[in-house]
């Protein structure tokens, strides 16, 4: 198929907004749930723009259920006067995430430690892939923020607190996603969230951003930057305020730093009930685009605008800026003339292809942080391996949130792998699990002891935040499972499943091993291969390693902007056998 040049897909914008009528524009902004009440009807009469998938009904039990009713509100919406396609989103951030039975690959921070761009292009590329076999053609990722704070809760959403390693992975993924985009293996990638989202002060999630423009240029917009450079089609406006302003209101950093100074003309999408939540028609002024207009924005923002159009508080260029944006990204997915999801590509959900490109970033992700007298690694011919930690036999507690459902779940998932069936796959001797240290396997010759986070997503991961009792540290419980094996003598190799770096220094002094695992996706055999030493260690620390609870008694963590904060471990660090 000819794809349409830069020229022509400006002249066909530029003749369908002529046709448009003020409600249908409006409609066009509009982005709700395909499982909201009248949907269906909404799509035909309140001319709406894009279907966003989110926690809820799925759309269907199987990937051909996925796309059939999405076909279905597509046709619904090629049936309306002008035949304008939907954009069909999903914040699939480490795969596939929604779908059961995807590739889920190690979050964004695991990809931050292996440095990898071209494994990060090549994740992005299936994530595409199999986001379009489940009906998608929009996904939010990547996110490109730099946390400041491991109190923040969504830390592992990110690559890295280096901002150059950030702006390399960004470059690889936003490729990675997006391609050709007419290519109905490709999907439109959203960098986000614009911008300080992870530079709040205390890592509190949707906070306040009190860091001058000169350390947000400085520090937060390169890889914004990079992305746009690359031709990223979305970028997602941030729960944060800047200077107390919120950034869905912020119309300096959101039209004249993003749209005007970084010439981007992609579509800036707002997050969560953006409307409702940050300043109503403020935030069309200020230069969002499209609103997530969901749990009953829709009607309130449909009229809001409309009336702020006919009062003159809301400017029509600035109505045909938002949809011009809009019908250039459809034009250049090629939905006009492709409409619909490719049935084919079903079969290649969660293949072992997929799966091995996973297994590999899990390898690559892991960061070696002590190897006392060379415990690892570890002869596959030893005798006797106990194995401690409910997170070692849960595919689920290894992956975090965003997986199959937005908290993530404790359980395993379908076509995944946990890290205890992958030791004793691995293992020629006797391996025994014990899963809350209560068994006394003292007449083992290792312990391999999974510990970690309990699954999390935006501010239900905030340490301090009171929907929770988080810490930065271990718990109680867990802190005593390597106590019960070290104190008898046992070598005990530590493994460590969390979505940031927390403070562990006791544990590290008395085990024998540590490694830093992250959140490493459906792949857990990975974490076997390089126990047995199938590969070598070649992660490094994506951020620096915290010493104590006190390195986050002020703003920000180790290393922005109080030198006088030595981490344990620095940014970068990582042993080998």
């Amino acid at each position: 198929m000819k794809v349409s040049s830069k020229a022509q897909i400006e002249q066909k914008v530029e003749a369908l907004l002529e046709l448009m009528t003020l409600e249908e524009k409006i409609g066009q902004m509009s982005q709700i749930r395909h499982f909201e009440e009248s949907v269906d009807k909404h799509v035909t009469e309140k001319f709406i723009g894009s279907i966003i998938h989110t926690q809820g009904p799925n759309p269907g039990k199987t990937a051909l259920g996925w796309q059939k009713r999405f076909i279905k509100l597509q046709k619904k919406a090629l049936s309306t006067r002008l035949g304008i396609p939907l954009l069909f989103a999903v914040d699939a951030v480490h795969g596939q995430n929604t779908f059961e039975g995807a590739t889920i690959f190690p979050h964004n921070v695991g990809l931050g430690a292996t440095g990898n761009e071209n494994l990060v292009q090549e994740i992005a590329e299936i994530t595409a892939l199999e986001s379009q076999a489940t009906g998608f053609n929009w996904v939010f990722s990547p996110c490109v923020a730099i946390p400041f704070n491991e109190k923040w809760g969504r830390v592992y959403e990110a690559f890295s607190e280096s901002t150059e390693l950030t702006e390399k992975l960004t470059r690889a993924s936003v490729k990675g996603h997006q391609g050709n985009l007419a290519d109905p293996k490709t999907v439109m990638a959203t960098a986000k969230h614009f911008v300080g989202d992870g530079a709040t002060d205390f890592g509190v999630e949707g906070g306040n951003t009190s860091l001058s423009r000169a350390g947000i240029k400085e520090r937060l917009l390169a890889p914004y930057r990079m992305a746009v450079k690359e031709n990223v089609g979305a970028v997602m406006a941030s729960f944060n305020t800047v200077s107390g302003i919120s950034m869905h209101a912020h119309k300096s950093l959101i039209t004249d730093v993003l749209k005007v100074d970084m010439n981007f003309d992609g579509i800036v999408v707002s997050d969560w009930k953006g409307y409702s939540r940050f300043g109503k028609n403020d935030i069309i002024n200020a230069g969002i685009d499209m609103i997530m207009a969901v749990d009953g924005d829709l009607e309130d923002f449909q009229k809001g605008v409309k009336r702020g159009v006919e009062t003159d508080t809301i400017a029509m260029s600035r109505i045909d800026d938002a949809v011009k944006r809009i019908l250039r990204q459809k034009f250049r997915l090629g939905l006009f003339e492709n409409p619909f999801p490719d049935s084919t590509l079903v079969s290649k959900i969660g293949i072992k292809k997929h799966r091995n490109v996973a297994r590999q970033a899990v390898r690559e992700s892991i960061v070696l942080l002590k190897n006392k007298n060379k415990v690892l690694p570890l002869d596959k011919e030893t005798k006797k391996i106990v194995v401690v930690g409910e997170h070692a036999n849960s595919s689920g507690l290894q992956s975090g949130g965003w997986t199959v459902n937005w908290q993530g779940t404790k359980e395993n998932y379908k076509g995944a792998t946990t890290i205890l069936e992958g030791i004793k796959k691995h293992a020629k001797g006797n391996v025994v699990y014990d899963k809350e240290a209560t068994q006394n396997h003292f007449d083992a010759d290792i312990a391999i002891i999974v510990v970690g986070e309990t699954p999390y997503a935006e501010f239900f991961g905030d340490i301090g935040h009171e929907s929770n009792t988080r810490k930065l540290t271990l718990t109680e419980e867990h802190q005593n499972y390597i106590k019960t094996y070290s104190e008898k003598g046992i070598k005990t190799i530590v493994v460590l499943v969390s979505g940031r770096p927390l403070v562990v220094t006791d544990q590290i002094e008395t085990s024998d091993a540590f490694m830093a695992t992250w959140l490493i996706g459906s792949e857990g055999d990975g974490v076997a291969e390089i126990i047995f030493g199938d590969f070598n260690f070649s992660g490094k620390l994506p951020h620096s390693w915290p010493k104590s609870e006190e390195d986050y008694k002020g703003k920000y963590g180790p290393n922005f902007w109080d030198k006088t904060i030595q981490p344990l471990y620095p940014l970068g660090y990582g042993l080998k056998y």
